[in-house]
């Protein structure tokens, strides 16, 4: 009886440390599910519709970052998919006080031109920097 109960016992170990192993991975690799579905170059990438002024002129400058004066880039990952419609946006490095949340919104809210590889729209993943400057 015990030598079953310690084959149990190494047996739930093996697998407690191999899903660690996977767990790990994953964070390394910094993909979540289903990311690897977006291309990060194609033959034409995604672009806003009129433009990336566009966007720009679309942004409210946060109350919070005016009143302390915050200003930089907020640096995005946008998630495109086939129709041009922006599934996801993550801001990988921020400057707070409001714009991140600014940026992510105005994103959200464009319309771009889907990225095609050859010849078909495809899922397409891109990195923008959007500047807040008074």
């Amino acid at each position: 009886m015990k030598l079953t109960l310690r084959y149990k016992v190494i047996f739930f170990f093996i697998l407690g440390l191999s899903f660690i192993t996977l767990v790990n991975d994953a964070k390394a690799t910094g993909l979540q599910p289903g990311e690897d579905q977006y291309l990060l170059t194609a033959e034409k990438m995604p672009a806003p519709v009129g433009g990336f002024e566009a966007i720009m002129k679309k942004i409210v400058y946060p109350d919070m970052a005016q009143r302390t004066k915050t200003e930089g880039k907020v640096y995005i990952l946008i998630y495109v998919n086939e129709t041009g419609d922006v599934d996801d946006v993550k801001v990988v490095k921020g400057i707070g006080m409001g714009c991140d949340d600014e940026a992510v919104r105005v994103v959200k809210k464009a319309k771009f031109t889907p990225a095609m590889d050859k010849g078909v729209p495809v899922k397409a993943k891109f990195s923008l920097a959007l500047t807040f400057k008074l």
